[in-house]
């Protein structure tokens, strides 16, 4: 998720980072360690024990005018975490590790993530943004106040965003924002290298939105239709299929010190998919409410009904507890609960705690 782009939802993060080196160019940058350490039963392969991982992700913007602007991020990982080390079918850790920022979507080169050109129209009543390069899909859908930061708030990729609608990231495309009254409109085509069965294919999002200000607070309510061309293999492995699904992710403040979220939707399984459905809710607590007001605490859980491969049913349960020790470093532990019911019966299931820690210049 970027922070601090136009027409993007505010981040959680307090500080706005970033160094302003003129008026026109800007830098910055993300630090990220993370260890986590599981311990597992029925998961026969697979080993009790910790695993860490560290990430760079500098990013660099020059604005050659108020509405325009030139954008490129890289990112450089040592380490998988428990990504690939643990039996379950959704990551215990969304950031991106060693093996995402190499050999990207199936392109030969590693490490850059994003380069866009993007415009912007203003008037009045509106503002339109029109972006074309290397882009992330997650930067324009499926946004979320409490639930879509992996370096901030949820680690397990399930609270991030909703795999039923399967975002791409760093791959050609273009996107558009709309922005007017409460209302917003985001949309996304991509052209990406390779699926998990190796074929090239096309993605298409949309996002609906509906902001509200309330006695309550503010809030967002947005419907996410997605769809990808005929290039994934059958759940039968005899031919392709396209994919599509639909997913309503909403978030709203309840007061000065609390936030609520949720997200639920379903995508089609003729193609082969772990999961055909995501029901996902959790709460943010400001640390306000224990006078630490920098501070956050999180708790979540989903859902995930099994689509047309080996998953039955998945649960994921997870808190967190954010420090943040200043405006450029934070602190967060982790615990999370994950259990995978496969149709063979067998449950692999246990716990995943982490610490993480966090830079942002």
């Amino acid at each position: 998720m970027r922070i601090g782009a136009l027409l993007a939802p505010a981040s959680l993060v307090d500080a706005v980072h970033g160094f302003e080196i003129n008026q026109h160019l800007s830098i910055g940058s993300i630090l990220a360690g993370g260890m986590q350490c599981q311990r597992i039963t029925d998961a026969a392969g697979y080993d009790n024990g910790c695993k860490g991982a560290t990430i760079v992700q500098p990013e660099l913007s020059y604005r050659p005018t108020r509405f325009d602007e030139l954008h490129t991020k890289f990112g450089f990982a040592i380490g998988n975490g428990l990504n690939g080390n643990a039996p379950f079918t959704v990551a215990p850790w969304s950031a991106d590790l060693e093996h995402d920022v190499k050999n990207i979507n199936g392109h030969s080169h590693d490490h850059l993530l994003t380069a866009w050109y993007r415009h912007e129209f203003r008037s009045d009543t509106q503002q339109i943004g029109v972006t074309f390069g290397v882009i992330d899909a997650t930067d324009y859908l499926d946004n979320n106040r409490y639930a879509n930061d992996e370096y901030h708030q949820f680690m397990n990729a399930v609270m991030t965003n909703g795999p039923n609608v399967f975002l791409p990231s760093y791959d050609l495309g273009a996107a558009v924002e709309w922005q007017f009254d409460h209302w917003s409109l985001h949309a996304v085509a991509m052209e990406v290298g390779e699926n998990d069965d190796g074929k090239a294919y096309r993605f298409y999002g949309l996002q609906i939105a509906r902001g509200i200000h309330s006695r309550y607070g503010e809030g967002n309510y947005r419907m996410i239709l997605a769809a990808g061309s005929r290039d994934f293999l059958h759940h039968s492995g005899a031919h392709t299929e396209n994919r599509h699904g639909v997913l309503f992710s909403f978030d709203q403040q309840f007061g000065a010190v609390l936030g609520a979220w949720a997200r639920f939707g379903w995508q089609s399984d003729q193609a082969a998919v772990e999961h055909n459905a995501i029901y996902s809710a959790g709460i943010e607590l400001d640390g306000a409410a224990w006078g630490r007001g920098v501070d956050r605490l999180g708790l979540g859980f989903a859902r995930l009904d099994g689509g047309s491969l080996d998953i039955a049913r998945s649960w994921v349960v997870e808190g967190y507890y954010r420090w943040q020790l200043n405006t450029t470093l934070s602190l967060s532990a982790d615990l999370q609960y994950l259990n995978d019911t496969r149709k063979d019966g067998r449950s692999p299931r246990g716990w995943i705690a982490g610490l993480r820690a966090v830079a942002e210049f």
